[in-house]
């Protein structure tokens, strides 16, 4: 698990997480539900990162690197939404390798969210499968997706 401890490191990569999360066309930021939760998601290619942010989070970055983000949100009765941490387990892969996504929980206040790193082919497809389970949740949940990327 990574704790934040200076706001200096941690902002740069809370607003990429933030502007993935809230500007679907620039970061192509999408979101299902499942039950009560709401998983969002989003790819970013690791270039986007400034080098100080992914040393700080030991993130590699390169051409044809990126890392997939998710966050999870529980829908509450009253009408509002809490972020949920999660435990996570997934893979991703395209038509010539295949990889096990590493997650990294990062907090920040109440914001939780997790990042995993893997290694992309340019204009392939990649897909993606994570099976969560939401803190408090009865049980877990698999959700796929796929992406495609391109260096940059």
């Amino acid at each position: 698990m990574i704790r934040a401890n200076s706001q200096h490191f941690f902002a740069p990569l809370l607003a990429l997480a933030l502007a993935a999360l809230l500007a679907p066309a620039a970061f192509a930021q999408q979101s299902e539900r499942f039950g009560p939760y709401e998983l969002h998601h989003s790819v970013v290619n690791t270039t986007f990162l400034s080098p100080e942010v992914a040393a700080e989070y030991n993130i590699v970055r390169g051409k044809k690197r990126g890392i997939v983000n998710l966050a999870i949100r529980e829908h509450l009765a009253d009408g509002t939404a809490v972020n949920r941490a999660a435990l996570l387990k997934g893979r991703s892969w395209d038509l010539i390798q295949g990889q096990a996504l590493e997650f990294q929980e990062i907090r920040e206040g109440q914001a939780v969210y997790y990042i995993a790193p893997f290694k992309f082919i340019n204009r392939e497809w990649r897909h993606f499968e994570v099976h969560f389970r939401p803190e408090g949740a009865e049980q877990t949940y698999t959700f796929k997706f796929k992406h495609q990327l391109y260096v940059h």
